[in-house]
């Protein structure tokens, strides 16, 4: 069997956001404490209900995270992870700039995900994934478009639903 250089980028790509959004979710629920912590964190930045956005953070993290290793439903795991990610960069990133180094961490590291999770959506999971198995969601304009709506869709429902800014 011969792999293509998209099918090694999409493995890596996958190996490595997957990866590394699945440890974000976990970590976040590694214990009561850690789950309470970023609870108390969504407070401190005007989430509303925020011990069950805290879950529902670490929750989104851990499975889209999950399904990206997988390849399974990528652009809609994509999607997932991109609206959690818009959402960060609203409620907290955007207003420190762009660079993650800068005091309050700037929305660089948000804004590079969502983009790493939107070219996966676009290129597909590749030959080694799930999609490929099941002929789903292989490459294109609509697995991009897809991605896209959904995300863009699922963080304005988020935001408005349980974003209150605080006054200062």
């Amino acid at each position: 069997m011969h792999m293509s250089s998209i099918d090694f980028a999409s493995s890596l790509l996958r190996l490595a956001l997957g990866g590394m959004i699945v440890l974000h979710g976990l970590n976040k629920m590694k214990s009561k404490q850690s789950l309470n912590g970023t609870g108390q964190w969504f407070a401190s930045i005007g989430m509303r209900q925020p011990q069950k956005q805290a879950l529902l953070a670490a929750v989104t993290e851990t499975l889209s995270g999950l399904f990206i290793l997988l390849g399974l439903f990528t652009p809609l795991a994509c999607a997932a992870l991109i609206s959690t990610m818009i959402v960060a960069i609203v409620v907290s990133h955007r207003k420190s700039g762009f660079f993650i180094f800068n005091e309050g961490q700037g929305w660089e590291y948000c804004g590079f995900i969502s983009m790493a999770a939107l070219a996966l959506a676009s290129m597909g999971s590749g030959k080694y994934s799930i999609d490929h198995a099941l002929d789903i969601f292989n490459t294109g304009w609509f697995s991009l478009a897809l991605c896209t709506a959904i995300a863009v869709a699922g963080s304005s429902l988020h935001l408005a639903l349980f974003y209150r800014p605080t006054s200062k």
